[in-house]
């Protein structure tokens, strides 16, 4: 079983106000990757909140995920991994982990990480494009361990660089593997390619 794991927990400082729930087409910003996750080649999804929890949790009613609080989600990115890690259940063998502010990752992607996946036996696996890796990360639950006892500090990025043989990067010809909504001017550049 392959579960995703949605982080929509931060704060959104850099943006000046809630991302997650801006208007995005007719949805939410949250709705937006959800329904896109929802697409995905996938058993099940798991969405981490924290700043605006309630509201987001309300949102999410409609849509067959489940969603838990991170109380630390002030420490950043990794405390988020880890409550979703701490919350799948026991049947998961691989997360794919998914930022809540990247709403136009098409299921294509994510057919090639999963197919990448099983191919190669490798234990994670990354889009790339054009020399830059992307989201989101699909990694094999026999490091969830490791990344429960990772630095926050420091963040997923630690368990990369420990097993550098163990990753496999996907060439994709979509850039928005790399484009996440942090700013404003993030917002509005996303907006245009929504249209």
């Amino acid at each position: 079983m392959i579960w995703a794991v949605v982080l929509a927990a931060g704060k959104s400082e850099r943006m000046g106000r809630p991302k997650m729930l801006l208007p995005f087409g007719r949805k939410t910003l949250i709705e937006k990757v959800i329904s896109g996750v929802m697409k995905f080649p996938i058993d099940g999804v798991l969405v981490v909140v924290g700043a605006q929890g309630g509201e987001i949790e309300r949102l999410l009613r409609t849509y067959p995920v489940k969603s838990v609080f991170n109380p630390n989600f002030e420490q950043g990115m990794l405390s988020s991994i880890q409550k979703g890690l701490d919350e799948l259940p026991g049947k998961a063998r691989a997360v794919l982990v998914v930022l809540g502010d990247q709403p136009q990752t098409p299921a294509s992607v994510v057919e090639r990480l999963v197919a990448g996946f099983e191919r190669s036996g490798k234990g994670i696996v990354l889009p790339r494009h054009r020399g830059r890796r992307g989201h989101p990360t699909l990694i094999d639950l026999k490091y969830k361990r490791e990344i429960m006892g990772l630095d926050p500090a420091v963040g997923l990025r630690q368990l990369l660089i420990r097993h550098p043989d163990d990753v496999l990067e996907v060439p994709v010809r979509t850039p928005s593997v790399l484009r996440d909504i942090d700013r404003p001017e993030d917002f509005r550049k996303a907006m245009k390619r929504n249209r």
